[in-house]
């Protein structure tokens, strides 16, 4: 089997041999970074420091409006999308090359490739911050919110009540306190104005 595949290499022509080393390797790292980001090993960002000004960091990163924010265009060479770039590359070179004869534009459209991998992989992590940061539940996003009492709460901060606070889709109960004279009864509506710490709240009367 080793040797079918010498004879099969050795038979191509020298450029198309460098695409598919391009593509093999890259797929195989490619795998490799995938599987230890799923399984929680790898992180989604990887960092490289050159010793000069140059913070080549994690991935691109995209502001809520949709638009690239790098924080300059030197993000964009990270090794995350480097390895994407040279997998679209080599796949797009292997690919196209018997049906682009003319060599110059054989390599352009596999540039090409290279570059809608590297937009579409960022797209896709893109959406995967986003659905992580929206299912992490924040408290402290939960300021200015009108909510419903679960529990009576004490007046006074005498005691602790409960409210819902829907977040993203889920409900989450927290303990509130309140500075109101009277106690605020289950059912009612009340405006969350401080956060006191990572599980109670400070309400007031809607």
């Amino acid at each position: 089997m080793t040797d079918a595949f010498y004879e099969w290499y050795n038979a191509m022509p020298s450029t198309l041999q460098v695409y598919w080393v391009i593509a093999l390797i890259t797929s195989l790292v490619f795998l490799i970074q995938m599987v230890l980001t799923f399984i929680g090993i790898g992180d989604a960002d990887s960092d490289i420091d050159f010793g000069g000004d140059a913070d080549f960091s994690g991935d691109a990163d995209f502001s809520d409006g949709g638009t690239l924010d790098t924080g300059g265009a030197m993000q964009l060479f990270t090794i995350r999308n480097v390895i994407n770039f040279l997998l679209g590359l080599g796949w797009g070179g292997v690919c196209l090359y018997s049906s682009i004869l003319n060599p110059i534009l054989h390599t352009l459209c596999a540039i090409l490739v290279g570059v809608i991998f590297v937009y579409i992989f960022v797209l896709i992590y893109k959406q995967m911050r986003r659905f992580e940061k929206n299912g992490a539940f924040n408290i402290k996003e939960c300021v200015g919110q009108i909510v419903d009492v679960y529990l009576t709460i004490p007046a006074n901060r005498s005691g602790s009540g409960k409210v819902q606070v829907s977040f993203y889709g889920s409900v989450q109960e927290l303990s509130a306190l309140t500075d109101n004279d009277s106690p605020i009864r289950s059912g009612l509506k009340v405006r969350i104005v401080e956060v006191v710490d990572g599980s109670t709240v400070l309400v007031e009367k809607a």
